[in-house]
């Protein structure tokens, strides 16, 4: 009988409903990976940062329908992924764990549980390890898996920020998007990718290193060593100092050399408030303001089939005992 192989999507989520912003946000704020105070002052700090930060989040959501969509892609991406592993002859179930809004990892492992998988692979939908995203999944998941009976063999993909797949993916979505410039004015391609804090990539957070580490590998293999391209961060909030270049900041000075800007979300795999309505509306904003000559965003790699495949040689890969590179 053939193995019977579990494997979980993570992602952040996000608010389903206007009503679900203001939980949405002190769920967020209130994870010790995302504030590091003692549990009863870091729920006042998340309280204090949610009712500051909800009006603003509200009306983000509101441009998008009054909902994430984020979940809605997750799903589209858990299908086509059981599809492939079908192909592939494994039987296996794909579920989806959510850090902050539904569905959350209690159903995850109450849906597998009630499966009775051999195997379980946690798969998360960030392709680049951070302690903010990827260890806070697994921490929670480690514990409701406990409390679900789970207790079978686990094996934890933590990242894989220069997957074939992955990379390939990437870059041929770019090469759509160059390709469509026709002879237009000089391009820089901005991998950007979410912002953390200094003080958590100081306290060892490989995160910025794999960001460079998995643009430097779309580049070479898109093979635009003439093209220019840098990476930079965006998405920046409080005060503390954040990882840069900031997005914004490589878009003014795009508009000062006389550049046009191709962005690629190099740390996202769905669609969501950050591409469509940060990307798409306020920095396209900044770009006009700059005077680029274009702005031009490529889509999130969503269910392009090279992703999906990478991410189903990454659910098979202790089975032959290979070990895929990260």
């Amino acid at each position: 009988m053939s193995e019977r192989l579990g494997v979980v999507l993570f992602n952040l989520g996000g608010p389903d409903s206007p009503a679900a912003v203001r939980p949405f946000l002190f769920n967020l704020f209130a994870d010790p990976a995302i504030i590091g105070l003692p549990f009863g002052l870091r729920h006042l700090v998340a309280w204090l940062i949610t009712r500051s930060r909800a009006r603003a989040a509200a009306e983000i959501y509101r441009r998008l329908g009054g909902s994430s969509p984020l979940l809605a892609g997750t799903e589209a991406q858990a299908e086509a992924l059981a599809a492939v592993l079908a192909k592939r002859g494994v039987t296996a179930k794909v579920v989806i764990a959510m850090r902050y809004w539904h569905p959350r990892a209690e159903k995850a492992a109450s849906e597998l549980a009630a499966w009775k998988p051999d195997r379980i692979v946690l798969l998360p939908l960030y392709p680049q390890f951070s302690t903010t995203t990827t260890e806070s999944s697994f921490k929670e998941w480690r514990k409701v898996a406990k409390k679900a009976g789970l207790d079978i063999a686990t094996e934890e993909i933590d990242s894989y920020p220069r997957l074939p797949g992955w990379v390939e993916g990437q870059a041929d979505l770019l090469r759509r998007e160059l390709m469509g410039l026709g002879e237009a004015a000089p391009v820089r391609v901005l991998f950007s990718a979410h912002g953390l804090p200094e003080k958590i990539v100081k306290g060892g957070d490989p995160y910025p290193r794999q960001v460079e580490a998995g643009a430097r590998a779309i580049a070479s293999t898109l093979g635009i060593a003439g093209v220019d391209w840098v990476v930079c961060y965006q998405s920046k909030v409080g005060p503390l100092a954040w990882i840069g270049p900031s997005t914004e900041a490589e878009i003014e000075r795009a508009g000062r050399e006389g550049k046009g800007v191709v962005v690629l979300p190099i740390a996202f795999v769905s669609e969501h408030s950050e591409t469509l309505v940060e990307l798409d509306h306020d920095y396209a904003e900044t770009a006009r303001r700059a005077g680029l000559a274009f702005y031009r965003r490529v889509a999130a790699i969503g269910t392009h089939p090279a992703f999906i495949a990478g991410l189903a040689d990454l659910a098979c890969q202790s089975e032959d005992g290979e070990e895929l590179e990260a």
